[in-house]
């Protein structure tokens, strides 16, 4: 109260008698003017987004020319992860929202992680269980386009000329039931980075895959390529990961 309370008086004062009001005295402001505005920070709100009341909370801040200060209670159900803060769920009710959608944040996922997977995993939750339904989860965690991603079971019959490479897309006498082998492009800062990457992969094909299936996962780091993979410490690496 004491940084508002030699500065401006509560609009409430507009709403009682002017038996009520008292003149300002020197740079002070009326005491009930004063005292009020406490109640109107709770309850109404200043205009401030960094410390909404009640009723700014529920509705939103709207600032000059339209623009929107703070969004309304419906912020709470967007973990927008490419909106502004003001636009999206506070990072404290994420929690919230996944329980939500049956789903377990990790604590070594990033925000943005968490934003990004929250807001893919319901359509992914259409294809549970299928290879378009798991990478479309792995696409929502890294956040690469899901052709990144690739899910085969290496079933392909030897053709000489069209598959043909043995180890690679042919198995001679056939791969074993149920399994499926996953090759995903993943960007890493280092070595540690890439570690954690791998770890949170395979907790995620863990649970989407289906129960009796079993899996191989082979990460490859992109390379340098001017205009696909060209941002050095973002997806890219010089000298390779060590």
């Amino acid at each position: 109260m004491s940084e508002i309370s030699t500065t401006r008086v509560s609009r409430y004062l507009d709403d009682l008698p002017a038996l009520f009001r008292q003149p300002a005295q020197g740079a002070r402001p009326d005491f009930l003017g004063r005292f009020l505005l406490g109640f109107e920070r709770v309850l109404t709100g200043l205009g401030d987004p960094s410390r909404p009341g009640l009723e700014e909370i529920l509705d939103g801040i709207e600032g000059a020319g339209g623009t929107t200060l703070l969004a309304g209670a419906h912020r709470y159900f967007d973990p927008g992860p490419d909106r502004p803060d003001a636009e999206r769920a506070p990072v404290e009710f994420l929690e919230w929202l996944a329980s939500w959608v049956a789903l377990t944040l990790r604590e070594d996922w990033t925000e943005a992680e968490r934003r990004r997977i929250l807001s893919e995993i319901v359509p992914a939750y259409r294809q549970r269980g299928t290879r378009n339904g798991l990478r479309h989860v792995l696409s929502a965690f890294t956040g690469l386009p899901a052709d990144t991603i690739e899910i085969s079971e290496l079933a392909n019959p030897l053709r000489v000329g069209v598959v043909s490479t043995v180890g690679e897309d042919t198995i001679v006498g056939g791969s074993p039931p149920h399994y499926f082998l996953v090759d995903a492009l993943v960007p890493a800062t280092g070595a540690a980075d890439l570690t954690r990457k791998r770890s949170i992969l395979r907790a995620i094909l863990d649970q989407e895959k289906p129960a009796h299936t079993f899996y191989d996962l082979r990460i490859q780091v992109p390379t340098m390529q001017i205009a696909v993979t060209s941002s050095v410490g973002v997806d890219t690496v010089l000298g390779g990961l060590v």
